[in-house]
């Protein structure tokens, strides 16, 4: 077995829930939620995953000038709920790709709930051997992906192969700000073995040298600690956590997660950033 096809497996293991969907659907009938009656942001607090969740979502997603109709690449797709929102807000028709067969199951089901699927297709790939042909696209994103991927040269190469010429594609990742040792467990990876953190430089280079042009890059560190802070406020004044979020995926270890996050954006060590390139 090949190093990727390992490193691969071992990603796709550790987003493994064991039993998402029927966790979300306890967590959905807590709240009083009747399935039949969903609206996608029900689900947002569970299938954003990202910091921001669904406010990210749409500072991002608006700087893709994404159209009804047009065939969008989700890369490292999740549950879908990025997928979902841009099917809905758009009218885009999305194919979403993702490691881990347990979130495209539970995605595809969520999508048959809100009555999407016939815009959103969720399917099991590597984004390093995408399974489309040349120019397919009309545009791509991917959302807190990179930092499990190694590779990024030949993860830009692939997404720049299928997506048709003056098409756009956005990168919101978590990527590193200086160098030291990063506080582990965080939400993609327990130990270092499988972060792959790099630079804004490192992604300008590999996107450059896959062919796009990168025309615009925002640092959202100050939004980052904002939401982290926003989250702690809801929490001591509901007491409690809210049925349906985050936790719902990470379960035990979310808090020491996402605390360990926040420490690493608040060190300076580690920034959300969203990048713009162009295929031309």
């Amino acid at each position: 077995m090949h190093r990727k096809q390992i490193d691969e497996d071992e990603i796709a293991e550790h987003y493994q829930h064991g039993h998402l969907l029927i966790s979300i659907k306890d967590a959905l009938q807590k709240q009083g939620k009747n399935i039949s009656e969903l609206s996608i942001e029900d689900l947002a607090p569970v299938d954003e995953f990202h910091i921001g969740g669904r406010k990210a979502s749409k500072h991002f997603l608006a700087q893709l000038h994404l159209k009804p109709q047009q065939s969008i690449l989700d890369v490292g797709c999740g549950l879908g709920g990025a997928a979902r929102f841009v099917a809905n807000t758009y009218q885009s028709l999305v194919t979403g790709i993702d490691l881990t067969p347990e979130y495209i199951e539970t995605g595809n089901e969520l999508s048959n709930w809100l009555g999407l699927s016939n815009k959103v297709k969720l399917k099991q790939a590597s984004a390093l051997n995408l399974p489309f042909e040349e120019a397919h696209f009309n545009g791509a994103y991917m959302m807190h992906v990179g930092m499990n991927v190694e590779d990024k040269k030949q993860l830009f190469s692939e997404i720049y192969r299928v997506l048709k010429p003056n098409s756009l594609f956005g990168i919101y990742d978590v990527m590193q700000q200086n160098t030291g040792d990063i506080i582990y467990p965080v939400p993609w990876a327990t130990l270092n073995n499988n972060s792959y953190l790099t630079s804004i430089d490192e992604y300008k280079m590999h996107l450059l040298s896959a062919g796009f042009k990168v025309i615009t890059i925002n640092n959202r560190r100050d939004f980052a600690i904002d939401y982290f802070l926003q989250i702690s406020a809801a929490n001591k004044v509901n007491g409690s956590l809210p049925a349906l979020g985050l936790h719902t995926l990470m379960q035990a270890s979310t808090n020491e997660k996402l605390i360990n996050l926040r420490q690493n954006i608040e060190n300076n060590m580690v920034a959300p950033i969203e990048i713009i390139a162009f295929k031309c």
